[in-house]
């Protein structure tokens, strides 16, 4: 399933940390997060789909990346992404 463009402005507005905010980690970590839920849905209905798999393993790598990154910049911020995106339980 393709992420909308309302969806992709939703996300966006409620995960950035100021008014011109587009690329911060956590508007970004919050568009991957989206991006893998929906990719996690079509693997469960196309199981042999070996490319899209590849592309969710990317993904979660990259997202592993800029939560790394977050963490030991701000863990403050870190923490409560976490916590806003329900990733560790």
């Amino acid at each position: 399933m393709v992420m909308t463009a309302t969806r992709r402005k939703q996300l966006v507005e409620s995960y950035r940390t100021n008014p011109g905010d587009t690329g911060s980690v956590e508007v970004q970590v919050a568009l991957l997060t989206e991006r893998i839920g929906n990719m996690t849905k079509h693997l469960k209905l196309h199981a042999k789909d070996h490319h899209s798999r590849l592309g969710l393993s990317k993904m979660v790598a990259r997202r592993t990346r800029l939560l790394t990154y977050l963490r030991d910049k701000d863990i403050e911020r870190y923490k409560t992404l976490i916590e806003r995106l329900e990733l560790r339980k």
